[in-house]
């Protein structure tokens, strides 16, 4: 079962390109300008939280989670607790070897619940707040 937690450092951004869609709700976002964010679309990103919400339209305000414990979508695989986790192309929480250089470490995995299909909504602690790469 995907739950959260208390909530530390939550933002309000813009919604920018790409976050209407459909199924953007608790994926990874970053910085398209000031205030506004857009889905992560490639695993070298740097992300600045989790999208809490699809909006309704470019423009509207987002909540996004920089710093704590929330849902996130998984990407295809099999995450387990305490897997370490960054971005992928698809802005879905995938995990990576802790030996990988390309990609940024934002957080671990605390409950998957077996999931196994790509969008299957996992728990994570994430840290966006400062994004380091893995080794």
């Amino acid at each position: 079962m995907a739950m959260e937690g208390r909530l530390p450092l939550t933002l309000s951004a813009k919604a920018g390109t790409g976050l209407t869609a459909g199924g953007a709700a608790f994926k990874f976002v970053k910085w398209a300008s000031e205030g506004v964010v857009v889905l992560c679309d490639a695993a070298t990103d740097v992300p600045c939280g989790v999208v809490q919400e699809t909006p309704a339209a470019e423009g509207d305000a987002v909540l996004v989670v920089a710093v704590g414990i929330t849902k996130v979508q998984a990407a295809a695989g099999a995450p387990a607790a305490n897997d370490p986790i960054g971005t992928d192309a698809n802005g879905q929480a995938a995990v990576y070897a802790v030996t990988d250089t390309t990609v940024y470490s934002v957080g671990r995995v605390i409950s998957a619940d077996g999931i196994t299909a790509a969008g299957g909504l996992i728990t994570a602690a994430v840290n966006c707040a400062a994004p380091a790469r893995f080794a």
